[in-house]
């Protein structure tokens, strides 16, 4: 239950607007002012008991505290290392992130494109922190993790071997922003090795809030150059790199002056009149800030003379500055791979840019509930998560004469990479988008079946499914509304996700489900209804009070059920059988009387049908998809996280339910919507308790 209490205090701080970069979550509730605070009045440099210098900082494996690979590492502030430690020297550069003993290329190509946009790096590193002016060996920076900007405290002890720092670290050795991100970065994801292996895309995101696209420049969207201009537009970060073949590939330049393994960024798109014909033109720049493509349209190739002067006056800039213009065509030969990270509304400050109109969502695949695998798995496939987004306005410039509504779907599952200690890594994700028929427009409250998706093929789809922490995809679809259906690849993984939907223009995005609701027909029996027969029995089993206790209750139905094969049954808890009485004892005496012990069974003879109805294999027990239809022929509308608490509370570990536990759901159901009714005496869907009023009730 505390977790759930958690989960209800985590969306009412969100909706304060905690967790946005202007008000970032404090990571383990370490903060950072107060903490320097401390430590400057007591004299002290920070000693963080949240990230200690141990070998389980380092890793689990490879940089486990058994592996030769940590030998003779300590762990050293900056003053120890060099005379006059600085945090940034002007202005951050490439050079300021030279690669160490960590296989995380991947996050240093981002911190490098940090660098090309100072709005964007001021985000991740807050300005006045130095080794000079209020030093206490401690800093922050900011993080952006699925929804929500987190504030990561560290202290600057950074692990070191020889004298010499281990993992990242600055051309010149002084300079040391580079090296405590990273740290921040290792502790939020749980240690260093965590770091090891990944996609750019990620520290894009991570660095930036925007939703990262990667395209294959082999195969090549057809509107790739579009898309690129609109990105641009969009003050969106591009890098481009060419893939290498063996190690001896890295950084290795080409006869055209292009190096491979390296990462460029995308700084221009234009089109030019050339010899009759349009030619679309891509400007790249290398970080290096030199080392130049020297093919066509390089900066002194011949094709500039046969332009109009003022394109080449407008685009044109002769110096060895590590910028230059190619013809798109030769940018998907020679490079391999672009990489697209459209930033957040929030992240653009000014009227420069176009902003993209962004909606999202947090939530759960749940094994027997909600992770129901991917469209191969019909039985469990319409368990999953839906969302419902509503396309309405076209794009102001379709493509090839075509309408249609440009949006990016991206899915992310969340906190894989600090559950790699425990020895779990990423998920097989993707997403399915179907076309909403007529007659579910509009509708919010509607949990669509399996049925729908056996007649119904989808609209689009994530291009894979893969094991990486985000699918992200580009597309354009007629207006309407489509279902977006997140899912693993098989059913019953568990994860958390985050999904979000940038669009071109604003869009309806929403979460759809069931509403949550109570339809139970009432038993409504005299006891001039109940025949002779029945009364005898019950004043044989009731005894001289003439009225049937807890205690009682689970003898006689115990007796019943356990004479039964066709159902099976561990027999009727104490517990339970309390809740059928509190149901429906109307007088307060703790027991059942012969009317309301009739009502009792005639309702347990109702579920013993629908049990047996929907045990479709007639195993003796319901599967957990088997319960979530048993629930609604009840007379129960309930949503995922309903569904998700009764799995949890009353399936056996192999998630099947037996008939005691889908009675006992059944009643305290039930139990719990009358309870509601009421107290709510005016309906508007909210009551009111006082402490002891609350405790009474959930003591029941």
């Amino acid at each position: 239950m505390s977790g759930i209490a958690a989960k209800l205090q985590h969306n009412r701080e969100k909706a304060q607007g905690i967790g946005s970069n202007s008000h970032a979550v404090k990571y383990l509730n370490q903060d950072y002012e107060s903490l320097r605070a401390s430590c400057l009045d007591r004299g002290q440099l920070f000693e963080d008991d949240c990230f200690e210098p141990l070998p389980s900082s380092l890793g689990f494996n490879e940089l486990g505290p058994n592996s030769h690979k940590v030998r003779g590492i300590t762990w050293k502030r900056p003053k120890e290392l060099c005379d006059n430690p600085q945090f940034i020297v002007e202005n951050a550069t490439r050079t300021d992130i030279c690669q160490g003993a960590l296989g995380d290329c991947w996050l240093l190509a981002a911190i490098a494109s940090l660098t090309l946009n100072k709005q964007v790096l001021s985000r991740v590193v807050p300005h006045d922190q130095s080794f000079e002016e209020n030093y206490a060996g401690i800093f922050h920076f900011e993080f952006w993790q699925f929804g929500e900007w987190v504030d990561v405290v560290v202290d600057d002890r950074l692990p070191t071997r020889d004298g010499e720092l281990l993992f990242v670290h600055s051309a010149e050795g002084s300079e040391f922003w580079s090296a405590l991100l990273e740290k921040a970065y290792a502790k939020i994801n749980g240690c260093y090795e965590a770091l090891s292996g990944g996609s750019t895309t990620e520290g894009f995101e991570d660095f930036t809030g925007g939703i990262a696209e990667s395209h294959e420049l082999k195969n090549a969207d057809p509107h790739l150059f579009k898309i690129i201009k609109k990105a641009l537009e969009r003050g969106s970060l591009l890098g481009c790199s060419i893939d290498i073949t063996s190690s001896a590939d890295s950084e290795a330049v080409t006869y055209r002056k292009l190096v491979k393994g390296h990462a460029y960024s995308v700084t221009g798109a234009d089109k030019v009149e050339y010899r009759g014909d349009t030619v679309q033109l891509i400007r790249i720049r290398n970080p290096w800030g030199q080392v130049e493509w020297n093919g066509a349209w390089s900066d002194n190739s011949s094709e500039w003379r046969y332009v109009s002067s003022d394109d080449r006056a407008r685009l044109t800039n002769r110096s060895e500055d590590g910028e230059f213009w190619m013809s798109f065509s030769d940018f998907l030969r020679q490079y391999s791979r672009l990489e697209i990270c459209n930033l957040t509304p929030d992240a653009l400050t000014g009227d420069e840019y176009k902003k993209w109109a962004e909606s999202e969502f947090e939530d759960t695949w749940r094994r027997g509930v909600s992770a129901g695998g991917c469209r191969n798995y019909p039985n469990s496939f319409w368990m999953n998560p839906q969302f419902v987004i509503k396309l309405d306005e076209v794009d102001d410039d379709p493509d090839d004469g075509e309408e249609g509504c440009t949006f990016i779907v991206g899915l992310m599952q969340k906190n894989r990479r600090r559950m790699r200690k425990m020895g779990q890594d990423m998920e097989t994700i993707g997403f399915a988008i179907y076309e909403l028929p007529e007659e579910y427009s509009g509708k919010r409250q509607v949990h669509l079946k399996k049925n729908f998706f056996l007649r119904n093929c989808s609209a689009a789809r994530s291009e894979t499914f893969i094991n990486l922490r985000e699918v992200c995809n580009h597309f354009s679809l007629p207006p309407g509304e489509y279902l977006i259906i997140p899912s693993t690849f098989e059913p019953n993984k568990n994860g958390d996700f985050y999904v979000r939907v940038f669009s071109e223009k604003q869009a309806d995005f929403q979460e759809i489900d069931d509403p949550v609701e109570s339809h139970v027909e009432q038993i409504d029996i005299d006891e001039d209804d109940i025949s002779d027969r029945f009364k005898r029995l019950f004043g044989q089993l009731a005894g001289h009070d003439v009225e049937i206790s807890a205690f009682e209750l689970q003898r006689i139905l115990n007796r019943v059920v356990t004479k039964r094969d066709d159902i099976k049954t561990d027999g009727f808890s104490l517990s339970t059988c309390r809740n059928m009485i509190n149901l429906l004892d109307k007088d307060g005496s703790g027991k059942l009387g012969v009317v309301e012990f009739k009502i009792l069974w005639t309702k347990i003879e109702k579920f013993l049908d629908l049990y047996k109805e929907r045990d479709a294999d007639q195993s003796g027990c319901m599967s957990a998809s088997e319960m979530r239809m048993a629930v609604e022929a009840a007379g129960f509308s309930l949503n995922n996280t309903l569904h998700q608490i009764i799995v949890a509370r009353y399936s056996e570990p192999s998630l099947t339910i037996d008939f005691d536990n889908f009675v006992g759901s059944l009643i305290r159901l039930e139990s719990l919507f009358n309870t509601f009714n009421t107290l709510d005496k005016d309906g508007d869907g909210e009551i009111e308790l006082g402490f002891m009023e609350w405790l009474n009730l959930a003591m029941l």
